[in-house]
């Protein structure tokens, strides 16, 4: 596959002795319009468009629902997702937006500028938010992990952070759970209250899958 750059290197990981998948995903190479097969809309309106000469994955306003799509393999263990992301207010009308891990009931990292907060989410409940301030039409990162630790226990955590800056040590938003099945795709999530499009780009994908 190419530039969803599929730079899929099957590693082991020492850890738990499983594959390592990587997926780096860039709308570059691709043409404007619908998206190709690497990405897998769940819901809503998704399409390849520029910004400024750069292409990105647009989740459009039209309809305003909770947009998702699907990118990389499937895990079945650890994955962690990172994306580029831009979006913009209207008035005082603002999107919705975030990453997830392990398939539509996994957890969810959300960008909730109303609520003023960032937020872990799983099967629409939240387990945890913190206070965040969002800057409407500035590039910021995201980043969601989730990681198998000793037993049936599972670290999930969260960052988020300006794209022109670097990644912070320490992560914003973290959670305790346990006895997950860990399987499941990555994906990008929006919803665009403010009736704007939400930008997606240079995303990393590395996840644990079946011996």
């Amino acid at each position: 596959m190419k530039r969803l750059i599929l730079a899929a290197g099957f590693l082991t990981a020492a850890l738990h002795a499983q594959p390592v998948q990587t997926f780096e995903i860039k709308a570059d190479s691709w043409a404007e319009g619908e998206p190709p097969q690497e990405v897998f809309v769940v819901d809503g309106t998704i399409k390849i468009a520029a910004r400024e000469g750069n292409k990105a994955i647009v989740i459009d306003p039209a309809p305003i629902t909770d947009a998702s799509a699907q990118l990389g393999s499937s895990a079945s263990g650890s994955a962690v997702i990172e994306a580029r992301i831009l979006a913009t207010k209207r008035g005082r009308s603002t999107p919705r937006f975030g990453v997830s891990v392990h398939g539509l009931s996994g957890h969810r990292l959300l960008v909730n500028p109303a609520k003023k907060a960032l937020e872990l989410v799983k099967n629409d409940q939240t387990l945890a938010s913190v206070p965040y301030t969002w800057s409407s039409g500035t590039w910021l990162k995201l980043k969601l992990e989730a990681k198998k630790a000793v037993g049936d226990a599972w670290n999930i955590t969260g960052k988020a952070w300006p794209a022109d800056a670097a990644e912070p040590a320490a992560p914003l938003i973290q959670h305790a759970d346990k006895a997950l099945k860990g399987q499941g795709k990555c994906a990008i999530w929006a919803t665009p209250f403010s009736g704007e499009p939400i930008f997606f780009d240079d995303i990393k994908i590395t996840i644990e899958s079946a011996p």
